[in-house]
């Protein structure tokens, strides 16, 4: 048995240490970046990647496979970019072949000999056959697996090698099947089809067994070889994505996303006899995002990763169903996969999203040629890495573990809001707001800070980047400026994909982590991130559960919602819970209907509501049309949709502050994420604006603030309970809280331009416009819809300036 520390750390001394080494500037009102020690990130987190090497790779790798004499290693890297696959030679701790390939995903299995590597063609609907020999690795054939099981849509994830029949056997997540290829004759030999998306595979050859973790099911199948027949299905927590066999043939291991957990099962009884949490604290909700495994199987180590924590949960599982904490190891951003060199008594991690977010000032940059080899897209910055970590010791990884604490800012956060206001509760202790009593939380398309109000010269913002200045913009300018300025906003998502997920559950899963990368980089897939596909819902729930199960009443206005199609002109919810708090006349995401129609629809059932005393507690509006329609032709101009969007914002906190519930209410603005705009901060920096009486009027707040931290202020008034670790963790908006309420109603300023003002199809990029998908938020390439943007309003030979990127990475525990 490998040691125990049971009483692993007394933390505070060494927190308190560490927080007395840190400026005044550090702690008042930091910005994100690189400092001496560490990389702070937009909403607190500190990563502090451990590892002798840090070896770049590909883009988001999400496998690997190491060699059995541990030489080589290779990861499947399946970016928004460009995908490859790695071969790094462990002894040099190089990357010695870089190979670019089509479409791949997750799937990768040797053969038995380690002459052959078997990989995941993803959407291709294929598996790749390569030779592999001396450290390099060579095309020889693909499988056309659509073609064999006569199916369009497969989707391969995971995959493993059955040497005693010479069949390879592999799981989908569209399809959501098993398939036996015969690889000797080329032929399908059996397909099991189940109800959830397939993750993982893997073979027991000893006991003549197969399991498939059922990604979406909460499950692991359990096959019968070579009879291919299901015996039965395991129960485990949700998301059960990689698994490990131990080498006695006796325990199964997967990791549960979606529940912070991994469950240890018994195969011979085919049974749950664990759950072993990995968390920073036994009762903290959801958000760890457990997704992979490794063992020293001669120490009974086993290594779980904690993708949303950036960090490595060590056990000794010496005793079956007996698992022990033995500590933390923190790692790069986003840890994909790991595994352990027995020989080298080294522990190998893969980054998905690498040490850090990066500037990209080499581009791209519109107007200009790219320079060969060079693309510094948001969605192509996830440099994947490979950290080799010898084996701690005790005492090293105690200090391991003290750090993986102290990144946190659970521990070393100082709050700067205490004492000041009374109003809003600052802790979640399930007691309400007794002045408000009223959330509106509006939720808009895509913009940086600084494409909107860089030109404010009270906030820390560079106008050279304002293209929707005080003229196009008017009732966000007043706004801001008479009432709070918050210039430190952080989205805390990339896309819209993960963006409305962050913006109402405060956490992407790790389905939706996974697979947007392969929609945006146009490699399959479908825009499935809003409702009606299970596996992309976090098991903690969206921020309407909560609301619910406080016994509030809620009112949905296109969040989670699309076209009603057996009801023309109406809308229907994504997530059947919300069906019956929907306003169905409110239209969905669509650029063809105008922000202020929809204020119109909204007005409508809200003078209803506040006619009859029912105005909902909580009231989600969704205003998206400041994503514009860029310069498509019979479409409003880009000028246009975002004054429009204006004024609708302004007409919204017109009604609501002129009407009789102004004195307890509270509305709230975010973008849901900021589509890789100019900003001189961060390409995630984006704007907040919160309205209420009991905000102060003419204040900049300069508080790092993130999307979580809306929610949590949110559930801070309504009394509701944190949802993941990231709403538990995040700053709550309480600084620009007063305690006097100023009942001065605002009046919304009439546009300056023309709302009706149409593109003509001549403007720069109206024809590229007319090739994109504007039906669905983001389905777009976004740097380059940024750009006809930009050129829209400067013109057409003016040339935008590349965004600029600091880390990024979602905070982990904090509750105050």
């Amino acid at each position: 048995m490998y040691f125990r520390l049971h009483k692993l750390l007394l933390l505070s001394g060494a927190i308190l240490l560490l927080s007395a080494c840190q400026s005044v500037k550090e702690i008042q009102n930091p910005l994100p970046g690189q400092y001496s020690d560490y990389t702070l990130l937009p909403n607190g987190w500190k990563l502090t990647p451990s590892g002798k090497v840090q070896i770049p790779i590909g883009e988001l790798p999400l496998n690997m496979l190491v060699t059995d004499d541990e030489h080589y290693a290779i990861t499947s890297n399946s970016g928004t970019g460009k995908q490859t696959l790695s071969v790094i030679d462990l002894d040099s701790a190089k990357e010695v072949q870089r190979l670019k390939i089509d479409k791949t995903w997750r799937g990768l299995a040797f053969n038995k000999e380690q002459t052959k590597v078997f990989v995941s063609g993803a959407n291709n609907n294929a598996v790749n056959i390569y030779d592999f020999f001396a450290g390099r690795l060579h095309l020889s054939a693909s499988v056309a697996l659509d073609s064999l099981a006569h199916e369009k849509k497969i989707s391969v994830t995971g995959l493993d090698y059955w040497a005693k029949k010479n069949v390879l056997l592999v799981v989908s997540k569209e399809s959501n099947t098993l398939y036996a290829l015969d690889l000797s004759a080329n032929k399908l030999i059996k397909k099991i089809a189940f109800t959830h998306k397939c993750f993982d595979v893997k073979i027991n050859h000893a006991e003549n067994r197969a399991y498939v973790s059922l990604w979406g099911g909460a499950a692991v199948a359990v096959i019968a070889l070579p009879e291919l027949q299901v015996l039965t299905e395991i129960k485990t927590g949700d998301h059960p994505c990689e698994m490990l066999i131990t080498p006695d043939d006796q325990r199964l291991f997967v990791t549960n996303a979606n529940n912070n957990s991994t469950s240890a099962l018994d195969l011979q009884r085919n049974k749950e006899i664990e759950r072993i949490h990995s968390a920073l604290g036994a009762n903290l909700p959801f958000g760890s995002t457990p997704d992979a495994l490794a063992l020293d199987a001669k120490r009974h180590i086993l290594f779980v990763a904690n993708a949303d924590n950036n960090d490595l949960a060590l056990f000794d599982v010496s005793e079956s169903g007996q698992s022990k904490s033995l500590g933390f190891i923190p790692v790069g951003w986003y840890p994909t996969a790991v595994r352990f060199l027995s020989k080298k008594k080294t522990i190998l991690v893969a980054n998905g999203k690498g040490l850090a977010s990066q500037a990209n000032p080499l581009g791209p940059k519109p107007g200009r040629p790219h320079k060969k080899g060079v693309d510094q897209y948001i969605g192509r910055l996830f440099k994947g890495t490979v950290s080799l970590i010898d084996l701690p010791s005790p005492p090293q990884l105690s200090r391991y573990s003290k750090q993986v604490f102290a990144n946190t800012p659970y521990y070393y956060k100082k709050k700067n809001w205490l004492h000041r206001q009374n109003i809003i509760p600052e802790k979640h202790n399930g007691r309400r707001s007794q002045a408000i009593r009223y959330v509106f939380y509006i939720i808009k398309e895509n913009r940086t800070y600084d494409q909107v109000l860089g030109d404010l010269k009270q906030g820390n913002g560079d106008s050279s980047l304002c293209i929707f200045g005080e003229a196009i913009t008017p009732n966000t300018h007043r706004l801001a400026q008479s009432f709070t300025l918050f210039d430190n906003f952080y989205a805390d998502a990339e896309v819209s994909a993960d963006g409305h997920n962050w913006s109402t559950a405060a956490y992407a899963t790790d389905y939706v982590e996974k697979t947007w990368p392969t929609l945006y980089g146009r490699r399959g897939g479908g825009y499935d991130y809003e409702g009606g596909v299970p596996v992309a819902a976090p098991s903690s729930g969206y921020i309407w559960d909560q609301v619910l199960k406080k016994d509030l009443s809620l009112r949905d206005y296109g969040e989670f919602a699309w076209h009603d199609k057996q009801h023309k002109g109406f809308y229907k919810a994504n997530d059947r819970r919300m069906q019956p708090y929907l306003c169905t006349a409110y239209p969905c995401f669509d650029l063809s209907i105008k922000d202020t129609t929809r204020f119109r629809i909204w007005k409508k059932d809200f003078e209803r509501l506040l006619k009859n005393d029912s105005v909902p507690a909580f009231n989600l509006i969704r205003l998206p049309n400041n994503h514009t329609a860029g310069t498509m032709k019979g479409l409003p101009t880009v000028q246009a949709m975002v004054a429009d969007n204006d004024y609708a914002l302004g007409l919204f906190v017109q009604i609501i502050s002129h009407s009789k519930i102004w004195k307890n209410s509270i509305v709230f603005v975010v973008e849901d994420d900021a589509q890789n705009g100019s900003d001189h901060v961060d390409a995630h920096r984006s704007l907040l604006q919160v309205f209420s009486p009991y905000i102060k009027r003419g204040f900049v707040d300069h508080t790092m603030y993130s999307t979580s931290s809306v929610l949590k202020t949110i559930e801070l008034v309504l009394g509701l309970p944190a949802m993941t670790q990231y709403d538990l963790s995040a700053t709550p908006i309480l600084f620009a809280v007063r305690n006097q309420p100023d009942l001065t109603p605002y009046t919304a300023v009439k546009p300056q331009v023309n709302l009706d003002e149409m593109n003509n199809g001549s403007a720069y990029g109206a024809q590229r416009c007319s090739e994109m998908n504007l039906a669905v938020e983001d389905a777009i390439p976004d740097i380059e819809f940024n750009e006809i943007i930009w050129k829209a309003v400067k013109g057409r030979n003016a040339v935008m300036p590349p965004p600029v990127r600091s880390a990024f990475v979602h905070a982990a525990v904090n509750d105050d």
